[in-house]
């Protein structure tokens, strides 16, 4: 397994520098197809990334769709909701132009009426991706690829476009994009940050199981290059 590494001194010149690739991706896809789209993750790492990438505007916002690579099944009014934070995070400024199609559909749990209706908002999405932007946890989970997750595998081989996962170390049942989904992209990244998730990081590039730490599905697959984009 072998990635790009881009290393920074500091959370905001990684911050710039991914924003600055981001926008030049989605640029790509309007200058090509007229449309673009963005996925993201949640959590609080990416939140200097999305105050900058959000403030640029050289990008068309009004022509680009973000989503999320993936969601816990909660309401967006609640603090754990990964939509909440990127509306209140990268859909502000000039960004707040951009189309958002939320994973949350609203039903009580993601069954299978709560992901067909995820799907279906999801079909007017531009595919494939411009850009993807995964995080990854101290247990090696990526999007919402959790060791122990109960659809784990389905979820990494499926051809369906979101797929439910309940897993020991997620909280809420979750909805995830699939991985043959999220590999579909003009460009692919993982942004981490701190010692423990380099360490982490390290160890996933190690030969082991995928069902003990995810992320390595992700960087053992030959579609896509993975360019890291680290900081302390």
């Amino acid at each position: 397994m072998t990635i790009e590494r881009n290393v920074f001194s500091t959370k905001e010149r990684l911050a710039e520098a991914l924003a600055d690739a981001v926008a030049e991706n989605l640029n790509a896809g309007l200058d090509e197809c007229g449309a673009a789209s963005l996925a993201v993750s949640g959590g609080s790492t990416p939140k200097r990334f999305f105050e900058v990438l959000g403030a640029r505007e050289d990008v068309d916002w009004e022509n680009v769709t973000v989503t999320l690579v993936d969601e816990r099944w909660v309401d967006e009014t609640s603090e754990r909701s990964n939509a909440r934070l990127v509306k209140d995070h990268l859909l502000v400024g000039p960004a707040a132009n951009a189309s958002f199609i939320p994973l949350f559909s609203g039903t009580s749990q993601p069954d299978a009426t709560g992901i067909a209706e995820t799907a279906t908002a999801l079909s007017r999405l531009p595919m494939p991706f411009d850009a993807v932007i995964l995080g990854m946890g101290t247990d090696g989970h990526t999007a919402s690829f959790f060791p122990g997750g109960d659809t784990l595998q389905d979820a990494l081989n499926s051809d369906g476009p979101v797929i439910a996962i309940t897993a020991p170390g997620a909280g809420e049942p979750r909805v995830t994009f699939t991985l043959p989904r999220l590999i579909a992209t003009r460009a692919l990244y993982l942004h981490i940050e701190g010692d423990e998730k380099a360490q982490v990081l390290d160890n996933a590039l190690q030969t082991g199981p995928v069902e003990a730490m995810p992320v390595r599905a992700v960087l053992s697959q030959s579609h896509i290059p993975v360019s890291l984009f680290w900081c302390p």
